[in-house]
């Protein structure tokens, strides 16, 4: 997950002038601080950058902010929901490095 928000930045910044939190930092200092909202909070704005970056570039995959709310929160209902939301994730990310590795 801490690579995530690097690869983000890295892949998306120049277009949308976005900056993400490093994971860690959300994890180990906001975290108990703010009492579990902030990495909510991340989670959720990560989402949806990450499918906003997927639709500029015109990769056909539906990713969003709506998919850590159904998948990462209320999935942890039926317990595999979390699993689901973190291969969206890794599969969104997976598209967006190698349509960056092509066309930068």
């Amino acid at each position: 997950m801490s690579n995530i928000s690097t690869d983000i930045n890295t892949i998306a910044s120049r277009y949308d002038g976005k900056k993400t939190m490093h994971y860690c930092l959300v994890l180990f200092i906001f975290s108990w601080l703010t009492l579990g909202i902030v990495p909510l909070v991340w989670n959720h704005k990560i989402s949806d950058r990450i499918g906003a970056e997927l639709t500029r570039r015109g990769i056909d995959y539906q990713f969003g902010a709506g998919t850590f709310w159904g998948w990462g929160i209320l999935g942890s209902l039926i317990l595999v929901g979390p699993f689901i939301y973190t291969h969206k994730l890794l599969t969104a990310m997976n598209l967006l490095s190698a349509d960056y590795n092509v066309n930068g």
